[in-house]
């Protein structure tokens, strides 16, 4: 092996970084930019330097605890650097083909091999899977300080539910202490709900889940990974693993560019065993720049390192059933002294999973209500007379919608 849409023009895109202080009332959260927003988040953590890391009793909403908003708004729906919509399964071809390129691509039929994910394209044309996440801030570094360790007994604990319909549809739903994220993708746009910020879209082509890809999805994670390439060898844990690499271009980094905000780098590293053929290890790194009247040029990092484990056959396509996560989360900016560093954690397990989902249909993927109003396309008959959108749940084997409001993981 080789040596190592439709744009949304009045709504403030997806942010996948810290989020500022919640709205009491609509209107307000409509008016609020993201980016201003973590201007402030940063401003508040500047002057909280004690003891800003600690829950209230280990519990509390969103509204009332920046470090869940934290976890909600970096663990919760993260994307993956680069659309798949409608791209076919990739096919192996070595001709005029550059040699990090064919390599990934053999890595990646071998891939498709061992999780049966053919049957994605021939016979599974929807999915519908429930899972437990406890999620967890664990240490906090800043520059005029020594490293800190924060021992919380109390983690936030929740649940998700997944759905996706073929080739490239999904809504998910994740509960953690008493607050609610909703994001999803009708195959034009993606979009997210935060009970801070209502609803936004994401600029530049629709991007899968990145939970998809913790060995939730190996048809996406084998189209993401179609044209990689091969970066060499690397032992994890006990695996000797290929080490296959994809990262945004200029041109979509720059679409998902916002004002004072420029993503300057989004990669995503994927470690497919070569024993098994299986992906068990994912980590990407996101780099963005932001530079807003009032404060310094800064950076923000983030990295996540995923271990998949687990993996069980559903139907004969294989499926990780637990994982663990670890995020890093790094400001730093043309100040030697002004940088900080937050580390958070996240283990999922996945309590059921079903395939070809009787009553799932395209009405299911419809974006909110206000996002509808604003030229995205869709109708509204997905949500209730306030606007607020209807919950999907499996009852008896047969698909139902339920209030918001009422939706409980696995119920």
């Amino acid at each position: 092996m080789l040596a190592r849409s439709n744009r949304v023009k009045t709504l403030a895109p997806l942010m996948e970084e810290p989020t500022a202080q919640p709205y009491d009332d609509e209107d307000s959260a409509k008016k609020y930019s993201p980016w201003g927003g973590l201007r402030d988040w940063l401003r508040n953590r500047s002057v909280a330097n004690t003891g800003w890391l600690m829950y209230s009793n280990g519990r509390g909403s969103a509204g009332n605890c920046p470090d869940l908003k934290l976890l909600l708004g970096v663990l919760g729906c993260p994307l993956g650097p680069i659309g798949v919509a409608n791209d076919p399964l990739p096919h192996l071809s070595i001709k005029d083909v550059p040699i990090e390129t064919s390599s990934a691509q053999y890595i990646v039929q071998q891939y498709m091999a061992a999780t049966g994910c053919l049957k994605f394209q021939n016979s599974i044309k929807s999915s519908y899977m429930v899972g437990r996440v406890k999620m967890v801030s664990t240490e906090a570094e800043m520059a005029t300080k020594a490293c800190r360790n924060y021992s919380l007994k109390a983690s936030e604990t929740g649940c998700f539910v997944l759905w996706q319909m073929m080739p490239d549809m999904w809504s998910v739903e994740l509960v953690l202490g008493g607050s609610k994220v909703h994001a999803g993708s009708n195959g034009k746009i993606v979009w997210r709900h935060t009970p801070w910020l209502g609803s936004h879209a994401a600029k530049g082509r629709p991007r899968p889940l990145r939970r998809a890809l913790q060995g939730l999805d190996p048809r996406t994670t084998a189209i993401m990974f179609a044209n990689a390439r091969c970066l060499g060898e690397k032992k994890i844990g006990d695996e000797d693993c290929f080490i296959l690499k994809v990262a945004a271009d200029p041109s979509t980094l720059h679409e998902r560019s916002d004002g004072p905000a420029e993503i300057i780098r989004h990669v995503l590293f994927g470690y497919f065993s070569q024993k098994t053929g299986l992906l068990v290890y994912l980590e990407d790194s996101h780099l963005t720049r932001i530079e807003a009247t009032g404060i310094d040029v800064v950076y923000w990092e983030t990295t996540i390192e995923t271990t998949i484990n687990n993996y069980r056959a559903v139907d004969g396509v294989m499926i990780a059933h637990s994982g663990r996560s670890v995020v890093s989360l790094f400001k730093f900016g043309e100040c030697s002294m002004s940088h900080t560093r937050t580390r958070m954690e996240e283990t999922w397990t996945i309590d059921d999973v079903v395939f070809n989902v009787p009553g799932l249909s395209m009405d299911f993927f419809i974006p909110p209500a206000d996002i509808i109003k604003n030229g995205s396309g869709g109708d509204a008959c997905n949500y209730q007379s306030d606007g607020k959108p209807l919950s999907r749940k499996l009852r008896n084997g047969n698909l139902q919608q339920v209030p918001v409001g009422r939706s409980k993981c696995g119920d």
